[in-house]
């Protein structure tokens, strides 16, 4: 199928008025029949998540990595199914060979990722897909808007995101992989798609106006998307402040009071950046009861029993689980060894989803 991105004729809204015009119903004021059908749906996940992001995978079987559990080869979509895991989230760039892109081979691209997007429903797992909006990493210190899509600006750059991921949702649904959760931008609490979509750091977004409005436009955008292609996907808005509560709430009620449509409040948790235990315990026990909304501890490296468990015992149920990041790096997630063995970490699991389904 060939893309349709970054074509000129299709691409000007000059030439499609009419496209506009339904472009700017749904982001920017924030109108949709799509978001009003979901809001009668009632969208379920299986639960607990007992999710990895192994998004690193490929990379390391093109270099020849295998992976085993007890002392047996087996795919590793597999060795983790047989140890509780039911989602699997990949991470997904615009054009990861472009010229600063993430990978000249076109790793995390979409081809790659479809890919294994089919080994994953043909385990038998769940699927988180992970928009980055980038043609690399994007998290809160960096937001690089696509390549091909710099010649944008305003409306013009919103109406691309929304045609971006309409098509890209519509290319998994047509291989048969349709997603079932998506995350609408990585780590975005310092915006998205900068510098058009970029905020002001820390809990001083509470003084912002401007530069939420053009925040919010692209991520209403996005969102938008996702509920015209279908209604019953999950979205998760993704941000790290696991345990910075001011942040987060100058953060979530602010796209919230300018009608972004989302259905999961989305967290990362590294002890380094995100503070205690306590404050990770806190700050999603506060979330919970200030916004009624499922919450998932997205990524997550350290303290993985302790993590799960604070999730799990969020009021009312909102704690609907967990993605450890790069389950099978030993510098990350660590789950598997060097040699792509399973280590002593991987042994929790198991026993946290048989405690959890009590």
């Amino acid at each position: 199928m060939k893309s349709l991105l970054n074509s000129p004729s299709y691409t000007r809204f000059s030439r499609q008025s009419t496209v506009w015009l339904r472009l700017t119903l749904l982001c920017v004021v924030g109108l949709n029949v799509a978001t009003l059908t979901a809001a009668k749906l009632t969208i379920t996940v299986e639960k607990p998540i007992i999710g990895a992001d192994i998004s690193f995978v490929p990379q390391e079987e093109a270099r020849g990595k295998k992976y085993f559990d007890k002392g047996k080869e087996a795919d590793v979509m597999t060795i983790l199914k047989d140890n509780a895991f039911n989602w699997i989230r990949l991470r997904l760039f615009v054009d990861p060979t472009a010229e600063n892109g993430y990978s000249k081979d076109g790793f995390c691209g979409l081809e790659k990722t479809l890919e294994m997007a089919k080994r994953i429903k043909q385990a038998g797992l769940h699927f988180l897909l992970d928009f980055h909006y980038s043609d690399t990493w994007a998290d809160p210190g960096k937001q690089f808007t696509p390549s091909s899509w710099q010649r944008y600006t305003g409306s013009g750059l919103e109406g691309q995101v929304y045609r971006y991921t309409q098509e890209v949702l519509n290319r998994f649904i047509e291989e048969g992989v349709r997603p079932d959760m998506v995350q609408v931008g990585n780590e975005i609490n310092n915006g998205m798609l900068w510098p058009q979509g970029k905020l002001p750091e820390g809990d001083l977004k509470t003084d912002t106006t401007l530069e939420m409005d053009s925040f919010c436009k692209l991520l209403r955008c996005a969102s938008a998307a996702v509920r015209a292609v279908d209604p019953s996907i999950a979205i998760m808005v993704h941000i790290a402040c696991g345990g910075q509560h001011a942040e987060s709430v100058a953060f979530f009620d602010k796209i919230i009071s300018r009608d972004v449509k989302f259905d999961i409040i989305g967290q990362s948790y590294y002890p380094k950046h995100h503070g205690t235990l306590d404050d990770l315990t806190f700050n999603l026990n506060a979330l919970a009861k200030r916004y009624a909304k499922p919450i998932i501890v997205v990524e997550y490296q350290d303290y993985r029993k302790e993590v799960n468990d604070i999730v799990h015992n969020l009021p009312e149920g909102l704690g609907w689980g967990t993605f450890i990041w790069e389950a099978t790096s030993p510098g990350w997630g660590n789950l598997f060894d060097r040699d792509g063995k399973t280590n002593e970490n991987m042994t929790i699991y198991p026993t946290l989803y048989k405690d959890y389904t009590k």
